[in-house]
């Protein structure tokens, strides 16, 4: 994808993606292996939403000019091209018998299509905005949208009949979704929340909130039960990772959070933010022990020591602190880097350390004494991630430069360079047992690769927005990723299916605004989030 990448789905035999974009292209990928096999070129605007049928044979596409398209996925060959909108396409979607097509519009109303003839059966007007999505029932009689006109709308399928509209949303209805059994629906918004209503009383059930802004960073905790999550909304979450259900939220930063890990027992958590703290807060109790300050600009990384007594931070100020847990005092306060530090780890022995820096070096420290082991040098850019290897005989970086760069801990020397990603790599570890390595990136893919032969062997699509953060579980079963499109996903390491999507908010063609301190970079984001997490139906069924 040369541009944004708007809105992915996996066919229902499990065997591809699909993932349309700005770039007016819709691509077919390999699931198992990351490997793009189709390009459908055709529209002549951004494509905004894709489809499988469900026996995984065609894929519908729908544009902002206008049209929905539906192509064979075994020739390549476009089959039909569907006219009657007047305004951009939002939403298509297939019935569950494969036999009709539902398209949304800016042009308020929503279409009924046979997909094998492309004639439209049925034009559904009701709503006085956008319809951001639409969706069928398991049984395929009725269908459901969602609108910038912040109501849900159901809708007979066979007459085009409106039977049911649901109010509550205070915002715009960004995504619309049955539960396989009919039973409930459940809807997202601007309004930053979720809800989820009873279909037969037509009545509310729940309404789920959470992050409301970027998550900016995830860590796996040691038994691999549960998720933190750190976000721009100052906030840090913990899920419990195989149901997706929020199980404690931290408050105290007073700035975006930047950075967060687990002790090695499991019982606390590290924060670190760019009010220039780092928080220290008991996992059993919910509740803040320590603030650390002492530095002076944004902290932008912590870790624990293996042994759990002591804490590491990288900061905006050049420098790196180590501290004692038990009291929250400084030890030492490492200096040579000349600019900000981005990232920082103990090796597994615990004797030393290893930084990042904008300066584009990595160093590595003795943890005891804070003298200088090794300068390492060979990034064109700023150095983003540092991570050492389970064995403590390499180092791993990313890098602004799109590269990944193993380095050997004992001579310094550059061993291996990994380059596929197509834009900033923001995230880089190993897998527990030392085998792969996994980074994240700007790019939104989560890759792994070989660190023997620094062979790329997957690449996970999904994320919407840039990957700021990478880990594996340490059972090495999963990998967790976070994103400024404000989901946690979590995959298996094996399989590169994914497992969860944990949001915190939806947005629909949201255009949110940051800015990056020390290079002034502005950065406009654009998020579409089509698809709802169906998970949560697992807590209500």
């Amino acid at each position: 994808m040369t541009d944004q990448v708007t809105a992915v789905a996996y066919s229902p035999n499990g065997k591809y993606i699909v993932s349309s974009s700005n770039d007016k292209s819709v691509r077919v990928w390999n699931s198992s292996i990351g490997i793009e096999i189709l390009q459908f070129n055709g529209h002549t605007h951004w494509v905004t939403s894709v489809a499988f049928s469900p026996d995984s044979r065609y894929i519908a596409s729908g544009s902002v000019d206008e049209s929905i398209r539906v192509w064979n996925l075994s020739t390549g060959v476009e089959l039909l091209q569907l006219n009657g909108h007047t305004d951009s396409i939002t939403s298509v979607v297939f019935s569950l018998d494969g036999k009709y097509i539902a398209s949304g519009s800016v042009d308020r109303s929503v279409h009924v299509w046979n997909s094998l003839t492309g004639a439209k059966l049925l034009q559904l007007d009701g709503h006085i905005n956008t319809v951001s999505s639409v969706a069928f029932s398991s049984d395929g009689n009725y269908i459901i949208s969602g609108s910038n006109d912040k109501s849900i709308r159901v809708w007979k399928s066979s007459t085009g009949v409106e039977l049911l509209q649901l109010n509550g949303h205070t915002d715009w209805v960004t995504s619309v979704a049955f539960s396989p059994d009919g039973r409930h629906i459940i809807s997202s918004s601007d309004d930053n929340s979720v809800h989820v209503w009873n279909f037969s009383t037509s009545t509310e059930l729940l309404q789920l909130n959470g992050h409301t802004n970027n998550v900016s960073c995830v860590a796996f905790s040691p038994n691999s039960k549960y998720i933190a999550s750190g976000s721009y909304d100052k906030s840090i979450y913990i899920w419990d990772s195989s149901t997706g259900i929020k199980l404690l939220q931290f408050n105290g930063h007073t700035q975006w959070v930047t950075s967060i890990a687990f002790s090695p027992d499991g019982r606390h958590i590290i924060s670190g933010s760019e009010d220039n703290a780092i928080h220290v807060w008991n996992f059993d109790l919910g509740t803040e022990l320590l603030q650390l300050s002492g530095h002076m600009d944004w902290v932008t990384s912590v870790a624990f020591s293996p042994d759990g007594k002591h804490i590491v931070s990288g900061s905006d100020d050049k420098s790196v602190h180590v501290w004692d847990f038990a009291t929250g005092t400084k030890l030492l306060q490492l200096d040579g880097h000349t600019n900000r530090v981005t990232s920082v780890a103990f090796s597994p022995d615990g004797k030393y350390i290893v930084s990042g820096s904008y300066d584009k070096s990595i160093c590595m420290w003795d943890s005891y004494t804070g003298v200088v082991i090794l300068w390492l040098n060979g990034h064109t850019s700023y150095v983003t991630s540092v991570a050492f290897s389970p064995n403590n005989k390499h180092i791993i970086s990313g890098s602004y430069d799109k590269s990944i760069c193993l380095w050997n801990s004992s001579t310094g020397d550059r061993i291996l360079q990994l380059n596929g990603h197509t834009y900033w790599v923001t995230s880089v570890t190993f897998s527990s047992d030392g085998q792969f390595i996994i980074s994240g990136s700007v790019d939104r893919s989560v890759r792994l690769w070989n660190s023997s032969t620094g062979d790329e062997l997957l690449q996970l699509n999904g994320h919407t927005n840039s990957v700021s953060s990478v880990m594996s579980s340490p059972d090495g079963k999963y990998i967790v990723s976070g994103s400024d499109d404000r989901s946690v996903r979590v995959w298996n390491l094996t399989t590169a299916a994914e497992l969860l999507q944990l949001y915190k908010q939806f947005n629909n063609m949201a255009v949110i605004e940051s800015s990056s301190k020390n290079d002034g970079l502005t950065q406009k984001i654009s998020i579409c989030t089509i698809g709802v997490v169906l998970q949560i139906f697992n807590c209500i069924n």
